[in-house]
């Protein structure tokens, strides 16, 4: 990714939070708590682990929710990297002169904070998610 950018988690798609967030709980990672997320017709959490990386389990609402896709095809699985900037604009701008597609104008996320995401999409990178810090 860019120089500027930092990394932020890593999202996993999945049938049931709980279901899977017990096995990393059990390998010393601490979970908060679930929330829906009306935007993105998602349930998320969090998985924190001192020293490594955090996670972000995502699980579908119903049938219209954007993992569904993801889970049809490949079953529970890692499907993005999110990345913190401070300008998420110009984050936008600069990955587009790199041939990233915008999935998504930003929006506000209610599991981060109420903080602006946006989703870029890039045949050689696969999908990665923006942050504005």
């Amino acid at each position: 990714m860019l120089s500027y950018f930092k990394f932020h988690h890593i999202g996993i798609a999945v049938f049931d939070i709980d279901s899977t967030a017990k096995y990393y709980i059990s390998a010393g990672y601490s979970k908060t708590n679930t929330v829906y997320d009306p935007v993105q017709n998602v349930y998320i959490s969090f998985l924190t682990k001192d020293g490594m990386p955090k996670i972000e389990l995502l699980a579908p609402k119903d049938e219209t929710s954007p993992v569904n896709k993801i889970l049809k095809k490949n079953g529970v699985m890692p499907y993005h990297f999110c990345y913190e900037v401070d300008e998420i604009n110009q984050a936008i701008a600069d990955l587009k002169k790199l041939h990233f597609v915008l999935i998504n104008m930003p929006v506000r996320a209610l599991a981060i904070e109420n903080k602006k995401i946006c989703f870029l999409f890039n045949k050689d990178v696969g999908l990665i998610e923006l942050l504005e810090e």
